[in-house]
């Protein structure tokens, strides 16, 4: 992709997200209830309190006129502040992002490196026992819900044997580097372990068709060793489909994994999302899916640009 076409392709998400924060924008709002419905049981808020609650965050506003306000200040950098905090949407999320990334980085990494041993593994031993036994596990890592291998592995490795911490992002009060990495083990081996299975499927495909071009028997003919073959040749030419579909799981990761922050309290844009739909935050809920939406866009472009450095038939 030359400079002009990646600057076209950036340029072309800017009326994509504006499409996106106004569908957004009409679901939360449309949707039954609203921020105050939160304090309706609380006896201590008082009529005039909800009030200035309302006017102080426009509530009292038609939509339209809302989503006027909401743009122009998005657009200068203004994310407004948490109905259930009184704290900037920014400050929000960036606290929350620190530890959904160090969660997704190394769930992503563990992922590839699996994927990519047990992708080539399965190809080069098609038909054999290791490879229905690899596709066997690939099939209960797409079927199995992520909540219930979480909650699996915190009743066999916390609640039986002890060896791990079942929740949270440290212990109280501070920790070493070896508890924060107890603290990881078990969400990142869940994500891992989901988003590899699928990963793995699509390399062993690859593997197996590129295995049977005329390019690779040539690669064999010249002397080049399996390993050389499988890597420079097989691989490479394997993953340049698979790419797409790494970079949205990326962008998912990034953007919140939310089942998996739930089941392990692990503080981060997941954990946030489900609290401010639970509070009806309105302000918080745009911010995070939003930044979510842009994640997609940009692994798409990102996604492109891999494909052509991989693949020179896909530079324009």
């Amino acid at each position: 992709m030359s400079g002009r076409g990646l600057l076209a392709r950036l340029l072309g998400t800017v009326p994509l997200l504006f499409g996106i924060s106004l569908v957004l924008f009409l679901v939360i709002h449309l949707a039954p209830g609203g921020p105050l419905d939160v304090y309706a049981d609380n006896p201590s808020v008082t009529p005039a309190a909800l009030k200035r609650i309302e006017l102080a965050y426009g509530l009292d506003r038609p939509w339209p006129e809302q989503y006027l306000r909401w743009l122009r200040a998005m657009a200068t950098g203004d994310w407004g502040y948490s109905i259930r905090t009184g704290r900037p949407v920014l400050k929000e999320i960036a606290e929350r992002l620190g530890p959904t990334l160090e969660l997704g980085v190394v769930a992503m990494g563990i992922a590839f490196f699996l994927s990519v041993g047990l992708g080539l593994l399965a190809a080069v031993k098609a038909g054999r026992g290791i490879d229905r036994a690899i596709s066997a596990a690939t099939l209960g890592g797409l079927s199995i819900p992520v909540f219930w291998l979480g909650l699996v592995l915190q009743y066999l490795f916390s609640v039986r044997l002890g060896w791990l911490p079942s929740a949270g992002l440290e212990a109280i009060g501070g920790s070493s580097f070896g508890d924060k990495v107890a603290h990881l083990v078990m969400p990142a081996g869940v994500l891992a372990f989901a988003t590899a299975a699928g990963w793995t499927r699509y390399l062993r495909s690859g593997v197996i068709d590129a295995l049977a071009q005329d390019y690779v028997r040539t690669a064999y003919a010249k002397g080049l060793s399996t390993s050389a073959v499988l890597v420079r040749h097989a691989l490479r030419n394997a993953i340049v489909p698979a790419v797409s579909i790494i970079a949205l799981d990326l962008a998912g990761l990034i953007s919140g994994a939310v089942i998996t922050e739930a089941v392990f309290a692990w503080p981060g844009i997941g954990s946030l999302f489900v609290e401010s739909m639970d509070g009806r935050d309105y302000p918080v809920l745009m911010g995070v899916l939003m930044m979510g939406s842009a994640a997609v866009i940009l692994a798409n472009v990102l996604a492109d640009l891999v494909q052509a450095a991989l693949d020179p038939r896909l530079r324009g």
